[in-house]
């Protein structure tokens, strides 16, 4: 298992303790030293490497080795966000193809290139790699204990509910690192092929009324 951690965001407002007596005395973040509306707390990813090592053979993987596969991904709880790779020396397209049908069931595609990981993968064996990010902000909340605020800094706390909600809350954490790429459709082009179908569509009543017996 691999761990890899990265900055959501830049820390564009440097905070430092001042090296001054009153910093000694409440201690590093005792006063606030943040004189922008940049929140220094911001989102950090964590990526974390799960892996699978199988047996493969001629036709891909055998029975049992799929079977295994499906109770990983199951134990695992796969969901939105989560990447899969396939790590096969011998590059199999039968393996990948069987792969990306387990896959396939929890609405996840294949990444083109699998992650590096620990070890390595020797002939007859695919390695299937789950890379899952999680994101948080450190350090929050941060109350300080001094009401003194001799730089009209923005509160030590200042910007840790925005964003530890907006890490809480984003389906996909990567996204927090860079924003979902489009499809080339717009929603707007999506949006219109249903209102074109709605609008072409002969109304009920074209073929006149159907004759009803209102007798008894």
């Amino acid at each position: 298992m691999i761990r890899q951690t990265l900055m959501a965001a830049p820390r564009k407002a440097g905070v430092a303790c001042a090296l001054s007596l009153a910093a000694l005395v409440a201690g590093c973040g005792g006063i606030p030293t943040n004189r922008t509306v940049e929140s220094v707390h911001q989102p950090v990813v964590e990526r974390t490497n799960y892996t699978l090592d199988l047996q493969t053979g001629p036709g891909g993987l055998p029975y049992q080795e799929q079977r295994r596969l499906a109770d990983w991904f199951e134990t695992m709880d796969l969901r939105y966000g989560d990447r899969i790779a396939v790590d096969d020396p011998l590059d199999s397209p039968q393996t990948r193809a069987m792969v990306e049908s387990i896959t396939g069931r929890y609405g996840l595609l294949l990444s083109d290139r699998a992650p590096v990981t620990t070890g390595h993968v020797n002939a007859g064996t695919a390695r299937i790699v789950v890379t899952r990010s999680t994101a948080s902000v450190p350090s929050c909340p941060r109350w300080s204990n001094s009401d003194a605020n001799p730089n009209n800094a923005t509160s030590s706390n200042y910007g840790c509910a925005v964003n530890s909600n907006l890490a809480a809350m984003v389906a996909n954490p990567e996204h927090l690192l860079k924003g979902a790429e489009g499809t080339g459709e717009t929603t707007i082009m999506s949006s219109n092929k249903a209102i074109d179908t709605y609008r072409e569509q002969d109304p009920t009543g074209k073929q006149g009324l159907k004759a009803a017996n209102t007798g008894n």
